[in-house]
């Protein structure tokens, strides 16, 4: 088991890519805290995972609500090893003119600040015990941005910059900092993407991925299994495409 006795905390877990992470977390000998906004979305798939998982009810834009969690996780298991920052939102694909503030300011608090949250949070613990491990769900949107999602891919473009940053700053205390780069995916944020949610606008969307298909939360689980494990424990401000080919 590539993960045996690791204790981790997935957040945005109750659905999509975090949903399959926490799942394939457990099944690689993994200690889960599920964590969603959707506390129940969040017990269910803590329930279907078994014992090795806790549920967590947490809104990720929130200082309070991170540093609960990551005490939470300590409390039930002990510590904390590995945090993934999967919680995230986008704005519907239309004209950046057209996002209002609100939107903006909601997309920027989930996307972005949650991860200065989760720093100040989970960092701290990391220090103490002389290792850690953080990933961060960013997008290819940050690297190969297209219009119709400007604030969405501005978002995720400073994900990847903090990752990179954190990388370097964080590698003298022995923690490791990652992110992972997924194409369009068959998640409930689809079609918020594309902007509507048809067969011809998902041919298109396909049409645009050299290995002919959407991304899937199963992809993305695999390479967030790779990066958390120490199959990887010299791989550090890794920004890795999960595409088909998308960016190339």
């Amino acid at each position: 088991m590539r993960l045996k006795d690791k204790i981790c905390i997935v957040t945005g877990a109750a659905q999509g890519f975090g949903a399959a992470i926490a799942r394939r977390f457990a099944a690689e000998g993994a200690k889960v805290l599920v964590s969603d906004l959707n506390g129940e979305g969040a017990a269910k798939v803590a329930a279907l995972i078994g014992p090795d998982a806790e549920p967590f009810a947490a809104d990720v834009s929130k200082g309070m609500d991170f540093s609960a969690m990551a005490a939470r996780c300590v409390a039930v298991f002990g510590g904390l090893d590995v945090v993934v920052n999967n919680a995230g939102t986008t704005h519907r694909n239309q004209p950046m003119l057209d996002v209002t503030e609100a939107v903006y300011d909601r997309l920027m608090a989930v996307n972005v600040k949650s991860i200065f949250h989760s720093a100040h949070a989970c960092v701290p613990v990391f220090r103490r015990q002389g290792h850690g491990c953080m990933l961060n769900i960013a997008s290819t949107g940050g690297i190969r941005p297209r219009p119709g999602l400007t604030w969405y891919n501005a978002s995720k473009g400073a994900v990847i910059t903090m990752t990179k940053s954190m990388a370097v700053e964080l590698a003298p205390d022995r923690i490791r900092v990652n992110a992972l780069c997924p194409v369009a995916a068959e998640t409930a944020l689809l079609e918020d993407f594309m902007g509507e949610d048809s067969p011809e606008m998902r041919a298109k969307f396909v049409s645009t991925i050299p290995l002919g298909r959407f991304c899937t939360p199963d992809d993305v689980a695999k390479a967030a299994l790779h990066l958390c494990s120490d199959d990887a424990d010299f791989l550090t401000g890794v920004c890795l495409e999960v595409d088909g080919g998308r960016t190339i």
